[in-house]
């Protein structure tokens, strides 16, 4: 991987140079471009003043503009907005150390893979094996391309440093704004639901076990096309019987992967081991009678 910037980690007294790998490679979105119907050709959008009877606004004609009113904007120039950026200083200055589990991953933002420097290899592996023998994670600020960052830098099993943009508070909205009532939740409910889960839990995270179904399939289409073939036209499944009882929707969903509830170890009038007497006395005044006949 190439670099894609350099930092300089500060921790205490000591400065750690180091390079930014981009962590995450998205795949390309699949696009498609807006053709004229008659000709075939690509149309071009182009800006228009509706002032001005929708006349058509070249680039070197437009500045940039803060509306602080309705319909109402002071512009700015590119010098005065280039001086209102944050001075990119590439230094990530550890501003203090909290406990990894503490941060919610809603913050995560895009991540880098932290490399370091010629000559600062000892000091870069002294500062992420003290994070991960300590349960650490350190808090910084990074100022890069006219903003200034939050960043997570935490360190990887692998043995590096990953630095995690955050986002800042006011970014992140509140839970409590969506509204939930609280509800009671039953217990043979969630027993059933803990089983489900237990049946289809792994020890770890295999992200190679996963892709992009609808991607794939998309794709395939436009080559089918693309080679002058018919596209398939799947219909949509029919939707399934929606089940109402809550209880009957778990164990339906055990049924549907093989699977039987777990035996109930309350007492009471629906447990298991209540009922395996019953079964017991049936089977064996079946045994009676069919010796009796017998003589």
């Amino acid at each position: 991987m190439r670099p894609l910037a350099t930092g300089t980690i500060s921790f205490g007294l000591v400065s750690i140079p180091v390079k930014l790998f981009s962590a995450t490679e998205a795949s390309a979105a699949i696009s498609f471009n807006l053709l004229h119907a008659k000709c075939g050709g690509r149309v071009k959008q182009q800006y228009i003043c509706p002032r001005e009877d929708n006349v058509v606004v070249p680039r070197e004609e437009m500045v940039k503009g803060y509306e602080f009113a309705k319909d109402r904007y002071v512009t700015f120039t590119p010098e005065e907005l280039k001086a209102l950026e944050e001075k990119a200083s590439q230094q990530i200055e550890i501003a203090e150390f909290v406990p990894s589990e503490k941060i919610d991953p809603v913050y995560f933002d895009k991540a880098y893979y932290l490399g370091p420097e010629k000559g600062a290899d000892r000091a870069y592996a002294l500062l992420a094996e003290a994070m991960r023998r300590s349960g650490k994670t350190a808090l910084a600020r990074y100022a890069a391309r006219g903003k200034q960052y939050l960043v997570q830098i935490r360190p990887l099993p692998e043995g590096g440093l990953v630095m995690q943009n955050l986002l800042y508070a006011d970014e992140v909205r509140a839970f409590k704004d969506v509204g939930i009532e609280p509800v009671q939740v039953k217990e043979p409910e969630l027993q059933l639901a803990q089983q489900i889960i237990q049946q289809i839990t792994t020890d770890e995270f295999k992200p190679e076990k996963y892709e992009d179904d609808v991607r794939k399939r998309i794709q395939e289409q436009i080559d089918r096309k693309v080679q002058g073939q018919e596209i398939q036209i799947e219909r949509p499944a029919a939707p399934q019987t929606q089940i109402i009882d809550l209880m009957e929707a778990l164990k339906a969903s055990l049924a549907a992967k093989g699977l039987a509830p777990a035996r109930e170890s309350a007492a009471g009038p629906d447990s298991v081991e209540e009922r395996k007497p019953a079964k017991r006395a049936t089977r064996e005044a079946k045994a009676e009678k069919k010796a009796s006949s017998r003589k």
